[in-house]
């Protein structure tokens, strides 16, 4: 397997369990066959930590924006901080952002708002916005319906997908990939497989969400996932799609530079 080249497209690399061994961390990750990862902000200081991130490692690539569930707690000038953050040659990709009914920091009109401006954000830059959903499917479809019709195609990401084929159908029509996770290897996740199974590999993504989701057989196991165990949501998504860990590894690489506007000599 030490021919495979992954993008792990949704990673917090700036989150506590990863305070101590970072460096440990991103050379597991080299060695396991990963070309590009992608640290995500939740909030105006979490996107200045990727930043930092991806300026250390060639490795590293970073996406900056407000989490709905932070959204509440942004100070005044912290969108104004994102906005001059984009400018930077490391950052790849706007958020994460979206919307979540699960956990209630934030109201639901303020979360709306938050995404709308990282949907204008991306329109003026070309970034493509990485989107959380929880417990919200029919409001995100609402959204970016009345965001297609307004303003056309977008460009982003459904991150670690959970949902419904009916969410998942209607973002590939707009334009989003979709972007598998550990929960894939999930015993309960048939549904979710079913799912999987059906994205355009043109569209496909595959992440850890690491320090979240550690993929089977690692569950229960470790406390905390990162970059290195992509590989395991790999081999469960290539057979899934009765295809070779390779050419998915290839395929998913491939979307991913695409769509962050990656070249290899960056």
């Amino acid at each position: 397997m030490a021919n495979l080249s992954l993008f792990d497209t949704h990673a917090h690399l700036d989150e506590s369990a990863f305070a101590e061994d970072i460096t440990e961390v991103i050379q597991r990750a080299e060695s396991a066959g990963l070309a590009g990862i992608l640290t995500v902000g939740v909030s105006a200081t979490s996107s200045e930590a990727a930043i930092r991130l991806a300026e250390t490692f060639p490795l590293v690539w970073a996406a900056v924006g407000i989490h709905p569930n932070y959204a509440a707690q942004a100070a005044p000038d912290d969108w104004r901080k994102i906005e001059h953050l984009v400018q930077h040659p490391r950052v790849v990709a706007l958020g994460e952002t979206g919307l979540d009914r699960h956990w209630h920091y934030t109201p639901f009109d303020v979360q709306q708002e938050y995404f709308r401006r990282h949907l204008e954000l991306s329109r003026r830059t070309g970034l493509p916005v990485v989107i959380h959903c929880r417990e919200a499917e029919a409001d995100l479809r609402q959204l970016l319906e009345q965001e297609y019709r307004s303003h056309g195609l977008l460009r982003g990401i459904l991150h670690s997908f959970s949902g419904t084929w009916e969410t998942a159908e209607l973002g590939l029509q707009l334009g989003l990939y979709i972007s598998f996770a550990g929960m894939l290897t999930y015993k309960n996740a048939d549904s979710l497989r079913q799912v999987a199974r059906r994205v355009p590999e043109s569209q496909l993504l595959i992440e850890t969400d690491s320090p979240y989701l550690v993929p089977v057989p690692l569950r229960g196991k470790k406390q905390r996932n990162e970059p290195a165990y992509i590989l395991h949501t790999l081999h469960c998504l290539a057979q899934v799609r009765n295809t070779e860990p390779e050419a998915l590894a290839a395929t998913t690489t491939a979307n991913a530079l695409r769509l962050f506007k990656i070249t290899k000599t960056q």
